[in-house]
């Protein structure tokens, strides 16, 4: 195997290696995230695009050449010398064979290499959503408590609109009862008042007929003077 097509296995050992680690269960989105916000990635961040695609290219120059030795040495002109020279039949099996191997390396490489990328993307975007998915729980739990606590708070005005109408009926209930009561008292003052000016009547009434009496008899009185002062003075 030449210099290159090693690289190019060791890059596939690579690639495999990180697509297992990657794929590993218990190790969490967010888990990757937080690698992933490394302060080397993001050194590295202005050079991965570039990398990416250079490696893509190659890998896909090294797949083009890997499709055209399979072609080359599985055409019809190679196999007529083949059956001619029994050496050179082993000869371009051989070379057909490092040329299907060399073929599989670099397609299972650029095809990991996408793969990789895919993954590492879908990672990030898994945890970015399980973020948002907590925060979403957060406001929607906070949402759910401030609702109960309306709740709770209208249910506890509910009960004091509904002892204070109870109160309220009360204190009319006992207000009413004062009214009446007191209204009778003022019907029985106006009963007694009635009753004392018909008295002072009365009373002013006798006393004006005890006065005109009075003015009667002393009137008689003088008239019975009168004569016996007369009889007196003859005398």
């Amino acid at each position: 195997m030449t210099l290159q097509w090693t690289a190019v296995a060791f890059f596939l050992y690579a690639e495999i290696g990180v697509n297992v680690i990657l794929c590993v269960p218990f190790l969490s989105a967010q888990r990757w995230r937080s690698v992933f916000n490394w302060r080397i990635w993001s050194w590295l961040s202005p050079y991965w695009n570039k990398c990416f695609f250079t490696m893509i290219m190659v890998l896909i120059v090294l797949f083009l050449d890997a499709v055209r030795e399979v072609h080359k040495y599985s055409g019809p002109e190679p196999m007529q010398d083949a059956k001619v020279n029994p050496n050179v039949y082993d000869h371009v099996h051989m070379k057909l064979f490092r040329a299907q191997r060399n073929l599989y390396i670099s397609g299972f490489s650029l095809f990991l290499w996408l793969i990789m990328r895919r993954v590492v993307t879908l990672l990030n975007q898994v945890a970015v959503t399980l973020e948002n998915n907590a925060g979403v729980q957060a406001q929607m739990d906070s949402a759910l408590k401030a609702a109960q606590q309306h709740q709770e708070d209208n249910l506890t005005l509910k009960q004091a609109l509904l002892e204070g109408d109870k109160s309220m009926s009360a204190t009319k209930q006992q207000m009413k009862l004062e009214v009446e009561k007191l209204a009778g008292q003022l019907k029985a003052a106006e009963d007694a008042v009635r009753r004392s000016h018909a008295e002072v009547e009365a009373m002013r009434r006798q006393a004006k007929g005890l006065a005109q009496e009075y003015d009667r008899l002393l009137r008689e009185h003088h008239q019975l003077q009168a004569p016996d002062a007369a009889h007196s003075f003859i005398l």
